[in-house]
């Protein structure tokens, strides 16, 4: 059987750029010194008592070299300079030339690319207008890599014409990262995951259902404080505050000036949780069944030892919000959301054994308990494991699934299985030759001989496929999507 027809659009490539930084603030050691000071202190001690002139000469040649770096320098350092004073005993009446400067000190430029980039996914993105017919204007999320190998997300857009060209829009030199705000917390899924953990013993369930369905980070705290226990109630235990707070730390909002590009917006770590990554961004267009639209990303958390199935929301991409997947089936790496309910249920893809993949359903999109076995390695190019590349996609032969396959040499390759619509636990076909390889000019690269894709979407009669390769960069690729069905379906 011949190959199927699969086009690289050389026009549409995502490469690595070192020089994407974004600041963030520079917190030496906080190690105590003989005299009882810290580095902080010693360091903010020299810059109170440095010259005037000396202040503002290193200020302009440090705004020299960094300002055009960054979209608004003063605006970052004034913000540091808060940070720091709000650590450390700083004099009311300094110059403002003093405290941007102190803020320069405490700045340092990361940079969000410099190890990797690439594991996209992609959407048609929530503004349409203005467009030619036949055209659709895409958003793609990237896994950015940076040092430490930090993973942060990053946004792309374009359009794909009716003909399947693909223009690309040049993203901008500066990069930023969002304002994180305060979220309210929901009751029912605190509770879940402190069963799901094994925590949930009395003084902590008296704690939260004396709560609202939602609550505050303000109000969980006044709700743990000791003194709230009437006489003989023993008091929530150190290890479940420990277990409130993460989860509380989890969950949150970051937000982006809508005036800034697309391009320029880094969701990056701000939660324990996530501190070494937010890895495989997972986004899909969710039709509610009222018509309304949102868009949900979901990816893993990881803290350098444990990983945390987390979801992303927004209608916009200017404002997000954050939350914990819970439940004994959110587990593991690669959940990924079908587009709308299917028999009044939630459904997503999930992998929580590492090696099969499985149908899960709920009712509650945050909560996941019930899971089915639907394809188990099979394919000489898939032995060693298998997972999702992203969300299904509805077509009228049944659910699109692309997948991955790992074979010999760790090589990464894409298959694609086809599920029943009404049905998706039945598998209607599997196609038995891999649907994307690594080519010999994709091979090379931070993690050789691995294509990847996080989420695709369909356009004009075509499976429009992004990928990621060796962790190099990205690009785009297209299937005739009757070619594909058939080939599943036969």
């Amino acid at each position: 059987m011949s190959s199927l027809s699969v086009t690289r659009h050389r026009s549409a490539r995502f490469i690595a750029d070192a020089a994407r930084v974004i600041a963030k603030p520079f917190l030496p050691g906080e190690e105590l010194l003989p005299d009882g000071s810290t580095r902080m202190d010693v360091a903010l001690g020299r810059l109170l008592v440095m010259a005037e002139a000396d202040v503002s000469a290193t200020l302009a040649a440090t705004r020299a070299d960094f300002g055009s770096r960054h979209r608004d320098f003063d605006a970052i350092v004034d913000e540091h300079f808060e940070l720091i004073a709000g650590r450390c005993p700083v004099p009311e009446h300094i110059s403002l030339d003093r405290r941007r400067l102190i803020g320069a000190y405490f700045t340092h430029e990361y940079s969000i690319e410099a190890a990797a980039l690439g594991n996209p996914s992609i959407v048609p993105g929530p503004e349409q207008s203005g467009l030619p017919a036949g055209a659709c204007r895409f958003v793609m999320s990237l896994r950015a890599i940076g040092e430490g190998h930090i993973s942060s997300i990053e946004l792309r857009s374009g359009v794909i014409g009716d003909d399947l060209s693909i223009v690309v829009d040049p993203p901008s030199r500066f990069a930023v990262t969002g304002r994180r705000r305060t979220a309210t917390f929901d009751r029912a899924f605190f509770l879940a995951k402190l069963a799901e953990l094994d925590a949930l013993d009395e003084p902590a369930g008296r704690v939260l259902g004396g709560l609202g369905p939602r609550f505050t980070i303000t109000e969980l705290e006044a709700a743990l404080r000791p003194g709230d226990a009437h006489p003989g109630e023993a008091p929530v235990s150190a290890s479940v505050v420990h277990i409130l707070h993460w989860l509380a730390s989890s969950n949150y909002r970051t937000e982006f000036d809508p005036a800034v590009e697309l391009s320029e917006r880094v969701i990056f770590p701000t939660s324990v949780t996530e501190s070494r990554g937010m890895e495989d961004v997972r986004l899909v267009r969710f039709r509610h069944d009222d018509g309304s639209v949102i868009y949900y990303g979901t990816y893993t958390a990881y803290d350098g030892h444990t990983i945390l199935p987390q979801m992303i929301e927004t209608t916009d991409f200017a404002s997000f919000r954050v939350s914990t997947l819970g439940g004994r089936c959110a587990q593991n790496k690669g959940i990924a959301l079908f587009p709308r309910k299917v028999g009044g249920r939630f459904l997503a893809l999930g992998r929580h054994d590492n090696v099969n993949n499985y149908l899960l359903t709920s009712d509650d999109i945050r909560i996941w308990y019930e899971t089915e076995k639907i394809q188990e390695p099979e394919r000489p190019w898939e032995l060693m494991q298998l997972g999702n590349c992203g969300s299904p996609l509805e077509t009228e032969a049944g659910w699109l699934v692309i997948t991955h396959g790992v074979g010999p040499m760790r090589r990464y390759c894409l298959g694609a299985l086809l599920l029943d619509l009404d049905d998706p636990s039945t598998v209607i076909g599997h196609l038995a030759e891999p649907l994307l390889a690594p080519s010999p000019a994709e091979r090379e690269g931070y993690v050789p001989n691995v294509v990847y894709s996080c989420g695709s979407m369909l356009h004009g009669g075509h499976l429009v496929l992004p990928y990621g390769y060796a962790d190099v960069g990205a690009g785009i690729a297209t299937v005739p999507l009757d070619d594909l069905l058939g080939r599943l379906t036969s």
